[in-house]
């Protein structure tokens, strides 16, 4: 098999994981000319392999071998592997100039999770958001492209934050019911909500509204400052950026509208409802 070949068929595996796994950000994936889709998938693949790592059902100290050894492969990508992941994220780091560092910090968030980390502050949990998507953010932004790589690469971070908060509150029941709590201590008590791993949600239905629209408007400013990332990017990034954010961002509304739902079931909108984000944000988006 040709260098070629090899490559070639690494980006289509890639593609496939991104497609049948990715859910919410295949919809602006796709949006994306070919080079630019193939890096973003090999990207989301590598990623996607380190999530299951730390979401899997091993016990924590496999976990956390397994996720020195992904450290490991990630700085020894080669277009030479039997890896098709790591294939496909050597030749994007080649051609696109994807730096491969900021995996790093994704795999200290999952390594957190694995430990079962707390947040006393929103500061620290801050700090947990930048690592598992802002890393993302700004290894999607190598690949869109911006002139201006500092204000794009705190806007993408921004944006990525903003995307993980979501994130937490459409996961606050099964995270809780996992034994996981990501919700910064300070604002649990601020709010008079105690939420012990594991434990029943036996606190009262208004505390919790009212500290889960207390989260969403704090996400909801940093999405006004992670947008101003899409009039930086050219027409297709542009669109496949406000697809994945518009995805997340309209379930932080759902969420915001209705509390109540958060503590019962996983908030989450249909494929005919994504599909049709995605599609707007293609026809929006002027040349």
């Amino acid at each position: 098999m040709t260098e070629t070949t090899r490559v070639h068929d690494a980006y289509l595996e890639c593609e496939r994981i991104t497609r049948e796994q990715a859910r919410n950000f295949s919809y602006g994936i796709r949006l994306l000319p070919g080079p630019k889709r193939r890096a973003l998938s090999a990207v989301y693949a590598f990623a996607r392999r380190v999530d299951d790592i730390g979401d899997g059902q091993l016990p924590s100290e496999e976990k956390l071998r397994l996720l020195a050894l992904a450290r490991e492969d990630v700085h020894a990508t080669s277009t030479d592997s039997v890896d098709p992941v790591l294939v496909a994220l050597a030749d994007a780091a080649e051609r696109l100039q994807v730096p491969l560092g900021p995996f790093d910090e994704l795999i200290d968030g999952c390594e957190a999770d694995v430990r079962g980390a707390r947040y006393r502050t929103f500061d620290e949990l801050l700090h947990y958001c930048r690592c598992v998507a802002g890393s993302i953010g700004r290894l999607s932004l190598s690949v869109f492209g911006v002139l201006d790589e500092v204000t794009g690469e705190r806007r993408a971070d921004a944006l990525g934050v903003a995307l993980q908060l979501t994130n937490i509150l459409r996961d606050v029941r099964e995270d809780h019911l996992d034994g996981r709590v990501y919700l910064p201590a300070e604002d649990l008590v601020r709010f008079g909500v105690r939420l012990e791993p594991g434990g029943g949600l036996t606190e009262d239905e208004q505390r919790w509204a009212s500290l889960i629209r207390f989260e969403a408007a704090r996400a909801e400013q940093w999405y006004g400052d992670g947008l101003r990332l899409l009039p930086m990017l050219d027409r297709r990034s542009r669109a496949c950026c406000a697809s994945m954010a518009g995805i997340y961002h309209e379930l932080l509304s759902r969420i915001a509208a209705d509390p109540g739902t958060a503590l019962s079931h996983r908030t989450s909108l249909s494929g005919w409802r994504k599909a049709g984000v995605a599609a707007r944000s293609l026809a929006g988006m002027a040349p």
